[in-house]
């Protein structure tokens, strides 16, 4: 057998996908929702397992890559049916490895690979909690806002960022994993100031169908968004809606920028002599990450225990302060009438018009008595 590298037998495969739908029958999006995922998994085969052949593929690669899934499923990174549909997506190009003489068998399609998934009707504790502790939190967080409006700056926007963030999960439709950023996910870098849209009450994301949507933002959401907004002042757009706070990262990505635009490491250095990451960030107008779905998860467990919210020693992550809602249904896919911010992520072919006017400028007035945090 040919020792065919990964990476071309990916490439065959989505070419393959893309070309085989002369009458729209799906194949061309199904290539360009596949790519991403097929890409990082055989990323992840070569950083993690030093695997470039196709023909090395192994039944224990297969189990390893759904234990990764699962864990990435028990940190809130991902839903069980979207770690379901990861797998299905690489199971489905081992079989046509198979089918095109690359593979012998697939490992993929086992029962010592499969049975490592997560099932879908494995939920996490805190999605049994209640409204009436969801309410609490959020009651929580919204008292600490408007007790720290006489408070220092950073103080004052931390508790609007808390508040912010619990507000936007308990009242729209958007998931953690939409909202902040997932490591090792290049295109889920958490949603900017840029996604969202405060005139039309939604905010822009990359749903569980791999595709950009746009979800409504309740005035109840939106409210605490927009005062977080004023206290923060993103100097761009596309500033993240909650930077991370890991200095190390910040310095990171302002370093990394800075040596795009030019700028050589002693001049680099001599600016961080005289400013903080932070300062630079602002200054420069260099966007920081986003904060991390496990980031989220640490500020929403020392929420709850400032609130004392407790259910057997458990606290309520993203998806348990996200109540199932029944608007749900109503999210709509991301067309190109609205400037598509992420169109190059997921390395679709979408003309983007203008860019929508700033969020300060359509800014309608909303009667929600609520304030924000963090």
């Amino acid at each position: 057998m040919s020792d065919v590298a990964v990476v071309d037998a990916v490439d065959a495969y989505l070419e393959r996908k893309a070309v085989g739908d002369p009458d729209g029958s799906g194949a061309g999006t199904y290539a360009s929702n596949a790519e991403s995922i097929l890409r990082r998994w055989a990323e992840w085969l070569e950083r993690d397992h030093g695997l470039t052949a196709i023909d090395a593929l192994e039944v224990d690669h297969m189990r390893a890559y759904a234990e990764e899934l699962r864990r990435r499923t028990d940190r809130g990174e991902y839903t069980a049916s979207t770690a379901g549909t990861y797998y299905a997506v690489v199971r489905a190009f081992c079989s046509w490895c198979v089918h095109g003489g690359i593979l012998e068998t697939n490992p993929a399609a086992t029962d010592r690979a499969e049975t490592a998934l997560p099932t879908v009707d494995e939920r996490p504790a805190s999605d049994s909690w209640t409204a009436t502790q969801r309410r609490k939190l959020e009651r929580y967080v919204r008292d600490r806002a408007l007790e720290a409006a006489s408070r220092a700056t950073r103080e004052r926007r931390t508790r609007l960022r808390e508040y912010a963030m619990v507000a936007v999960l308990a009242h729209s439709t958007v998931r953690g994993a939409e909202l902040f950023r997932v490591p090792d996910d290049d295109r889920r870098t958490g949603a900017t100031w840029q996604d969202v849209d405060f005139y039309t009450g939604t905010i822009r994301v990359l749903g569980k169908s791999q595709r950009l949507e746009d979800v409504p933002l309740p005035a109840r959401a939106r409210t605490p968004l927009r005062r977080y907004r004023v206290v923060l002042d993103p100097p761009s757009n596309d500033w993240p809606l909650f930077p991370t706070g890991h200095a190390p990262s910040i310095a990171a990505r302002v370093r990394s920028a800075l040596r795009e635009r030019g700028y050589d490491d002693e001049t680099i250095e001599a600016m961080f002599e005289d400013a903080t990451a932070v300062e630079l960030a602002r200054e420069r107008s260099i966007a920081p990450p986003a904060i991390t779905t496990e980031g989220a998860r640490s500020v929403l467990r020392r929420l709850c225990n400032g609130a004392g919210i407790d259910v057997d020693g458990d606290y309520l992550t993203p998806r348990g302060v996200r109540h199932q809602q029944a608007d749900e249904p109503y999210r709509r896919e991301a067309t190109a009438s609205k400037a598509t911010l992420r169109a190059s992520v997921l390395e679709q072919s979408i003309v983007v018009p203008a860019e929508r006017p700033s969020v300060r400028d359509t800014e309608p007035a909303d009667r929600d008595e609520s304030t924000n945090a963090e």
